[in-house]
């Protein structure tokens, strides 16, 4: 099962709010959830972002991969590491870093 941190949509027509949630990647955007870690309200200014910082760090220290927004979201919140670049980001050349060998 590949789990994902993403958002899912509440709130009426042109007043979105988000809950930020732990689901199976192969569910709909709006579908059956694993766990609520937290809510994100962009009309709010600034931006006002509720997190559970402790299951957060669980869930990616299982392998749960955030998404775009998500992972922008964590990065403002200081949860992820803003240094660490993903592999698609790498220039042409350079090395990646192997773990363990």
């Amino acid at each position: 099962m590949a789990v994902k941190i993403r958002l899912r949509r509440m709130g009426a027509k042109k007043k979105p709010f988000y809950r930020i949630v732990v689901a199976d990647s192969h569910m709909p955007r709006d579908g059956r959830v694993v766990e609520e870690v937290g809510t994100y309200d962009p009309l709010q200014s600034p931006s006002k972002v509720v997190l559970k910082r402790e299951r957060i760090s669980y869930w990616i220290e299982k392998g749960a991969q955030p998404t775009d927004t998500v992972k922008r979201l964590l990065m403002d919140q200081g949860i992820i590491d803003r240094r660490r670049r993903p592999k698609a980001m790498m220039e042409k050349g350079e090395e990646i870093e192997s773990v363990g060998a």
